[in-house]
């Protein structure tokens, strides 16, 4: 795990004892702070107990105390805790400020972090991986796999990866990235800011913490991104801001898994930051046609009959599933869950592409309304139906994908479940016609 000195002796509160909350106690610890956790489950309590002091930082005097250590899931807007640590004056921060503050006590290295409302996880697993595939050495953390304090620290020379959410930006405020990467802008999360300018304004804060000489890469494909970018450029050298093109980077059809419009995008915004790094082409085009795409995000499942069967149930949102019906020209699509807005209009310009859909869940009817102008419609409510409908419809060269443009919680547990769900039946369906 990582530590510093600089927590020695300091006394901070842990609400929520999750992943990222477990590793800032770990953390905390083992650097010499003195550290009250909590959490609603017991469980989760039992884990930090004897280590740590069991108390609700709801109901203690915060005098005194370093940081009040939040998890990224406490609503700040919302949640008591927030006007409680500021009537003491206590910091409300997160895991990734932890690692900010320890950043000087570790050997030189680098900090590359991206944010936007789609396309995190892929581009910040496609960064790693150029990382890795160029020799240096790498972590990858923030909001995708391990927390970073619960990592090994690097050696000199080494490249933490961070995948920053607008939560845990809200939560940090010295991390100075050495490149940060804006990809998009969509409306999500609007409960817990004061409107989407609100929630823009958060993801932008991460350039802000920026210092002179450190590089901002930005997405080009909408207005707010193209906005927020000019804002930076404006107190910014030009060198250290890039705006990318993408269809400026070829040799797309090489790479399987980073097919559609907004994977060339990702990966041009990945070639931008492995460039500042000084890897060379050869080096990051290799690792471009090597990476492996993350299971839910345009997962490849299987094929059979000539019909592609991709899983994209990450896609909780309209803005998340256009691209991904624009990287095929025929599509059996599944969609609905419990929807995050009324419309499908960000989908709109790939319409064209879909051959059938096939509406599920609570959005399902009010979805099914709105596409049976425009497409074949079948209203298969559940997500079993629409995959063997999908599949006696669809001919070879057709693609059946799930990518819901919606949230999960109306039949499933989270988008994982959804996904584990949806490549189950695509493997049963398929042993199935094989046996018949």
């Amino acid at each position: 795990m990582i530590t510093s000195p600089v927590f020695a002796g300091k006394r901070y509160a842990v609400l929520g004892l999750a992943r990222s909350g477990l590793a800032s106690v770990d953390t905390l610890l083992a650097s010499g702070a003195d550290v009250t956790a909590w959490d609603g489950r017991e469980d989760a309590r039992a884990a930090v107990e004897g280590r740590a002091t069991i108390a609700d930082p709801l109901t203690i005097d915060l005098t005194g105390f370093d940081g009040m250590v939040v998890s990224p899931g406490v609503p700040l807007n919302r949640h008591p805790i927030a006007a409680h640590a500021r009537s003491f004056d206590v910091p409300i921060i997160g895991d990734i400020e932890l690692f900010a503050q320890a950043r000087a006590s570790l050997p030189p290295h680098k900090v590359v972090a991206i944010t936007g409302t789609n396309g995190k996880s892929t581009t910040t697993s496609l960064m790693h991986h150029i990382v890795k595939a160029a020799g240096m050495p790498t972590e990858m953390g923030g909001n995708i796999g391990l927390p970073i304090l619960g990592q090994p620290p690097l050696p000199e020379g080494g490249v933490y990866v961070l995948e920053l959410s607008s939560y845990q930006i809200d939560l940090t405020y010295s991390l100075h990235a050495d490149l940060a990467a804006f990809i998009n802008l969509s409306p999500d999360h609007l409960d817990r800011y004061d409107g989407y300018e609100g929630y823009g304004a958060s993801k932008a804060r991460l350039f802000q913490m920026q210092q002179a000489g450190q590089f901002a890469v930005f997405g080009c494909g909408d207005d707010d991104t193209r906005r927020i970018a000019a804002e930076i450029a404006s107190h910014r050298p030009a060198g250290d801001i890039e705006v990318v093109d993408p269809a400026a980077l070829t040799g797309q059809a090489e790479w399987p898994s980073l097919q559609g419009p907004h994977n060339l995008q990702n990966a041009a915004i990945a070639v931008a930051m492995a460039k500042r790094l000084g890897i060379a082409e050869p080096v990051w085009r290799a690792a471009l046609a090597s990476f492996v795409g993350l299971p839910h995000r345009m997962e490849r499942v299987a094929e059979a009959n000539g019909v592609l069967f991709i899983n994209d149930s990450k896609a909780t949102n309209p803005a998340s599933t256009a691209p991904a019906l624009g990287a095929w020209p025929r599509v059996h699509w599944i969609l609905g869950g419990l929807p995050k807005g009324d419309d499908l209009d960000a989908c709109a310009p790939y319409f064209s592409h879909v051959v059938q859909a096939y509406t599920i869940g609570e959005a399902g009817p009010r979805f099914a309304e709105l596409l049976e102008p425009v497409m074949p419609v079948q209203r298969s409510e559940m997500l079993c139906d629409a995959v063997r409908q999908a599949m006696d419809a669809a001919q070879p060269g057709d693609v059946v994908m799930l990518s819901p443009a919606c949230a999960s919680f109306d039949q499933f547990r989270d988008f994982e479940a959804r996904g584990d769900s949806f490549r189950q039946i695509v493997t049963a369906l398929i042993a199935e016609k094989g046996a018949a």
